[in-house]
């Protein structure tokens, strides 16, 4: 009975964790996009937004306890370097700004026209500061109290919007395989790859201090609570998907925020602006107070504790609270080109620990791999920012998938039984 309670209490606080600003508004402005494609999108929505993440708490359970032990695995220097980047695009940079700027534009300003941005992000960061500030207790707050509130205010919106749609799909969408390429590549604006493994060793070290202690019980543990916390994002992103592909609106202009508003007013009037408005509060501050808490965890230990949690803390609230006032839209466009880059090599370190750690003990092979992913990934941010001549364009796409955002699958694999062989080969001489 105990075992059954953790499990539903980190699995929740998982859940949570994932599930912030982009998560909320994301899906709708997917479905808005793809027509009756509902399912291949959620498909590959659900690749990058809950498969990989999944797969992300895996690579860390199968490491250790916490992303250096990840990185360690390849290299001792690229766990500080790469968990740095990973820790401020879902920190201060991108992430926990746009939390409190989505719980401003979608909760605070339609129930309250004329509200000043300044003094909303003041009052979230602030709360979100005094729910951080002693570490462990982060877990209990999210899991057991704020969100069943959520699940609640959410599948109750998702469930009246299915059963009584506002429109039908709309005839002019993408076809499949552009909404599977857009369901793959929004799936990274959730940030949930980059933000499971920094939030395994948080969810690993509650695990701990509930009792289960050794491998084998906190290993059982923490993969239920992921397999909770995957289930609920399908049904939450998959019904919000859904959502969007029925609202009746054509105009791709909407802003993210806008559209969310709109079928929550649309499914359940007056009563919806409460529920987003709420929903929107406590997904956006369950997940700032996640992700602030590990950005005080993870630099305080590579600060070997010269710069103390609290302090970290502190300066986290402080920038994230300056960067939110430029609101959702911003926040996402800035953060586009940087994940472009970063979110392929995580995604590799990720996957090829899972699919080959077990059996390919070495670094060498990793690295080859990880160096594939660099590459393709520094091309794929040149197509995006438009430095690339039309010619060079047409060789890159060539490579297989590369027109669709994943060129670097092929080449890392390539890469890394490479680097195996030269291993291999280096091992014998030796």
């Amino acid at each position: 009975m105990k075992k059954t309670r953790d499990i539903i209490t980190i699995g929740f606080a998982l859940f949570a964790m994932f599930f912030g600003a982009g998560n909320l508004l994301l899906p709708p402005f997917i479905g808005l996009q793809v027509g009756d494609h509902v399912w291949v999108t959620i498909l590959a929505f659900g690749l990058t937004g809950i498969m990989l993440p999944f797969f992300g708490i895996l690579s860390i359970v199968n490491s250790g306890d916490s992303f250096n032990d990840l990185g360690s695995r390849v290299n001792k220097t690229i766990a500080p370097v790469l968990g740095s980047v990973i820790m401020l695009c879902i920190g201060p940079m991108i992430a926990i700004p746009r939390t409190a700027a989505t719980t401003f534009e979608v909760g605070i300003l339609p129930n309250f026209p004329g509200s000043n941005p300044v003094w909303t992000s003041i009052a979230f960061f602030g709360l979100t500061w005094l729910l951080t500030i002693s570490p462990s207790k982060v877990v209990d707050i999210i899991g057991n109290v704020l969100t069943p509130v959520l699940l609640v205010l959410l599948l109750g919106l998702i469930g009246i919007g299915i059963f009584n749609p506002i429109a039908d799909y709309s005839g002019e969408s993408l076809n499949a395989g552009e909404s599977f390429t857009l369901g793959f590549t929004e799936g990274y604006q959730t940030l949930d790859v980059l933000a499971s493994v920094i939030f395994a060793g948080i969810i690993i070290a509650a695990a701990r201090t509930k009792g289960y202690s050794t491998m084998k019980a906190k290993n059982q543990v923490v993969i239920a609570a992921g397999l909770l916390a995957a289930i609920c994002l399908f049904l939450i992103y998959g019904g919000l998907i859904q959502l969007g592909a029925t609202s009746g609106i054509h105009d791709l202009a909407i802003k993210r925020s806008e559209l969310l508003i709109h079928i929550s007013k649309a499914i359940l009037g007056h009563y919806g602006m409460i529920a987003i408005a709420l929903s929107i509060a406590l997904a956006c501050l369950t997940t700032a107070i996640a992700l602030t808490s590990a950005v005080g965890t993870f630099f305080s230990q590579l600060t070997k504790q010269k710069l103390s949690y609290q302090v970290l803390v502190t300066a986290c609230c402080v920038v994230s609270c300056l960067l939110s006032i430029t609101g959702v839209d911003n926040i996402i466009s800035f953060a586009y080109p940087i994940l472009i880059f970063v979110y392929p090599i995580v995604i590799t370190l990720v996957l090829y620990i899972v699919l080959f750690g077990a059996f390919v003990k070495h670094k060498l092979p990793y690295v080859g791999a990880l160096i594939a992913s660099s590459i393709i990934a520094g091309l794929n941010l040149c197509k995006y920012l438009g430095v690339l001549h039309a010619d060079s364009l047409a060789i890159l796409n060539k490579i297989p998938f590369f027109a669709y955002e994943l060129g670097w699958v092929v080449p890392s694999f390539i890469f890394f039984l490479i680097f195996l062989a030269i291993d291999k080969a280096l091992e014998k001489k030796s």
